[in-house]
């Protein structure tokens, strides 16, 4: 992690969520970074305090970021009550260094060309003959 703390330019976030890494990417954690950096999260929302991070945005210790998700989604950006949520969010959908988009990092043509081929096998194992 000393290396990372160092050198790094640019942070993408791709680990699962779990009561572990709560908050993982906290003031404590931004804070050791010798440089300036960039911070991508595309994994789950949890693990990064939303508060935390608009400090460090403010600060410019965190230069830009870019979130695919959010702590405050429950599952979807769909049900989000915009207006209710916390003033750290209201500082991030103004901010011209934050971009946010709705969960879908992952989502385009070859990743939907795959879902549909692992759907399609899994229908035909389960359904083989009856589907002719």
């Amino acid at each position: 992690m000393e290396t990372i703390f160092r050198e790094s330019d640019i942070v993408s976030l791709h680990i699962p969520y779990s009561t572990e890494n709560h908050y993982f990417i906290n003031d404590e954690f931004l804070s050791k970074f010798q440089k300036n950096i960039f911070l991508v999260n595309t994994a789950r929302g949890l693990i990064l305090n939303t508060a935390d991070l608009v400090k460090h945005l403010k600060s410019g210790k965190v230069l830009g970021a870019a979130l695919d998700v959010l702590e405050y989604e429950e599952t979807s950006f769909n049900f989000l009550k915009f207006d209710q949520l916390p003033e750290a969010f209201q500082y991030l959908i103004q901010a011209e260094n934050v971009v946010l988009s709705p969960h879908i990092a992952g989502w385009s043509v070859e990743s939907k060309l795959g879902h549909a081929q692992v759907l399609a096998e899994k229908i035909g194992k389960r359904f083989g003959d009856s589907l002719a």
